[in-house]
């Protein structure tokens, strides 16, 4: 599904800096981009993303169907949710969108499970037991890939990356905010480049 094993958990406050980001994205080899719906004009941010060749474009803190509906609206690939909401994930199944919903507990695991979801998000990870509880997750829900959020850094994503039931991991600490209101782009590069040497996913 994602085409690097770092998804870029993303934060944008003005809609002109998405095309710079995207393509800093691309040039550095890591294509794919979490558009987090925590400001008021991420919707724009989604847009403009989704038209750049090559960039798979999501949205994050997706909680209600309204705002699934205008990020797939504006051309989002797949919805991340901090949460696990019924009613978002059959909106975005009904329209064949990938939704990865956030889950803590065994009782939310089996939620998703029952509701068709093979591929989840552990959130907050760090704070509910991280790489420890995904390890004992393993053999109880051999069929369940997670997508760990939440605390991931470059001193502990190798931790999580190890383990057979993960499928990536969502960092915050690619692209920080106050980077980007700089247009550091060239340091904001180098963040990337230094995660991007993660083995492709075919």
């Amino acid at each position: 599904m994602f085409p690097s094993k770092i998804i870029p958990v993303i934060v944008i406050e003005e809609p002109q800096r998405a095309l710079p980001l995207g393509n800093c994205l691309i040039e550095n080899n890591l294509p794919v981009a979490e558009v987090t719906l925590r400001t008021d004009r991420a919707i724009e941010s989604i847009k403009i993303m989704s038209g750049i060749e090559n960039l798979v474009t999501g949205a994050g803190t997706v909680i209600t169907v309204d705002q699934a509906k205008a990020a797939v609206d504006a051309g989002a690939k797949f919805l991340v949710s901090p949460g696990l909401n019924e009613k978002v994930v059959k909106f975005a199944q009904s329209v064949n969108t990938p939704i990865i919903p956030g889950v803590v507990t065994p009782t939310e695991v089996e939620q998703a499970i029952d509701l068709g979801l093979d591929l989840v998000k552990l959130f907050p990870a760090e704070a509910v037991g991280g790489a420890n509880l995904l390890h004992a997750y393993a053999s109880v829900y051999p069929n369940v890939k997670f997508m760990p959020t939440g605390g991931i850094s470059p001193h502990n994503v190798s931790d999580y990356l190890a383990l057979p039931n993960v499928i990536a991991c969502g960092g915050s600490w690619l692209t920080p905010s106050h980077l980007l209101k700089q247009d550091a782009f060239d340091q904001i590069g180098q963040l990337i480049k230094a995660a991007s040497f993660f083995t492709p996913r075919s």
